[in-house]
């Protein structure tokens, strides 16, 4: 049976990567309210993609922002479901200049195919629709498995419409487990299966001294100055040793176990080869923890801007009133993102310097950590599977990032969720001159049909 979908890989290989080139070119970027039309366009490419593979039943589910594209093939009685999971819609390419080739005219330069969303993650997208088809063609015309397709067009904006439309279609999206397309693998001979996400909480803290800037000669010696002000509340998030300092932050936590820590060590970077890849001149965090094990399985707490005062170029005699910043906590297993919200709210009103006062201002966004149940039925298929493509067993992964659905799937639907993807170390994702490896392409073709025929 593999060599059957194996020849055919093989021999579509320049039509279907072209339809990849086709996808690459719409510009479905779900931040932008002016590309709206553009992201629709990509929804109803796909679903004529998964018609074209055969599969039956196909139709976009309207949310309040953009559709997801819904699909079902369920035609092996007794056999399980799989929830086929992936997102159609990419970042902004902004900064536009430091792209050398046009973002959405996809361009291959030295084995490696530049276009934004190629790694992230248009080209899995595709590759499962086109592994689903060649698994079909093996079986006599439909695959060995159930299955049903989540297709989202808000990923990249935190999944808002997900869990609103999982808790009304609930009985559609019923399943056994999920595949995710949304990941990678450590290297072009080293798979991944990645079994945690990381989930995530972020507002934004408005500090304000008065009504309204001052003249630093006049009052600078009588009144406060909101930017000194926002330094000293930013500082009191950590200690000196980038322990986070709120109240209760660590209470929920699951730690490492020793088997936990065993895993991450086997792909863990050393200190001088993470600080390359990142490009930093040292590696710090919480003290007891590798560097590894803190990106992995500890939660973090990062101010990801600070702003305040006078910018502009030459000299502005002022003490500012207001100051802003902005924060996010990625998170571990067992905490929960609205609490967190909570706490820092509390950390940063009751730290607030003399003469601040505290307000909040962008609603708070997140969602919890995800963690899949070991050994479940989706691991062990992509286990096996990926472990006789590559002659080699696939690495434990837990990734630092967020997932924000893959919670929803097991908190709503009460199964797990197994990943499965292509993308590189150094592929750009979300940065310019984003690029998949061209060699991957009829691999993960291949490896997406070996996984639904392992049924």
């Amino acid at each position: 049976m593999a060599g059957t979908f194996q020849d055919w890989v093989a021999s579509s290989h320049d039509e279907q990567l072209a339809e990849l080139y086709e996808l690459l070119r719409i510009p479905s970027i779900s931040t932008d309210p002016e590309r709206k039309g553009d992201v629709r366009n990509c929804a109803e490419w796909v679903a004529a993609r998964m018609r074209t593979a055969g599969i039956p039943n196909v139709e976009l589910i309207e949310t309040p922002l953009h559709p997801v594209v819904y699909g079902e093939w369920h035609a092996a009685p007794g056999k399980p479901t799989v929830l086929v999971y992936g997102h159609y819609d990419v970042q902004p390419v902004d900064p536009l200049n430091l792209w050398q080739s046009d973002p959405f005219e996809p361009t291959l330069r030295d084995g490696k195919i530049y276009a934004r969303g190629v790694s992230d993650m248009k080209t899995n997208l595709l590759t499962i629709i086109q592994g689903v088809e060649a698994a079909a063609r093996a079986n006599g015309g439909t695959p060995p498995v159930n299955l049903t397709f989540f297709f989202e067009g808000e990923e990249e904006i935190g999944s808002p419409s997900a869990e609103e439309t999982l808790e009304k279609y609930r009985d559609r999206f019923k399943a056994d487990f999920v595949l995710s397309g949304d990941g990678g693998q450590n290297s072009p001979t080293q798979p991944r299966l990645t079994v945690a996400y990381k989930g995530i909480t972020g507002l934004q803290i408005d500090l304000r001294t008065g009504s309204t800037d001052l003249h630093s000669g006049g009052y600078g010696a009588a009144v406060p100055n909101a930017a000194q002000a926002v330094a000293k509340l930013a500082a009191t998030f950590h200690d000196a040793d980038g322990r986070v300092l709120v109240k209760g932050f660590y209470d929920d936590v699951l730690d490492l176990t020793e088997s936990d820590k065993a895993e991450i060590a086997a792909v863990a970077l050393t200190d001088d080869a993470l600080m390359d890849e990142a490009g930093v001149y040292e590696v710090v965090g919480e003290p007891g923890y590798t560097a590894s094990e803190r990106r992995a399985g500890r939660p973090t707490l990062d101010i990801n801007g600070i702003w305040s005062g006078f910018e502009g170029a030459g000299s502005k005699t002022v003490t500012p009133c207001e100051a802003h910043i902005k924060v996010t906590a990625r998170l571990v297993a067992n905490q929960d993102n609205h609490k967190i919200a909570d706490l820092i709210r509390a950390h940063a009103l009751k730290h607030a310097p003399p003469g601040a006062r505290v307000t909040f201002g962008e609603r708070e966004h997140g969602s919890p950590p995800y963690m899949a149940t070991r050994g479940f039925l989706g691991e062990q298929i992509a286990t096996s599977v990926l472990t006789g493509v590559y002659d080699n067993a696939p690495q434990i992964g837990r990734a630092g990032g967020s997932v924000p659905i893959l919670s929803h799937f097991k908190a709503i639907l009460g199964i797990d969720s197994v990943t499965i993807g292509f993308g590189l170390p150094g592929s750009q994702a979300h940065a310019p001159n984003e690029w998949y490896l061209l060699s991957q392409f009829d691999l993960a073709r291949t490896v997406y049909a070996e996984f639904f025929s392992a049924f």
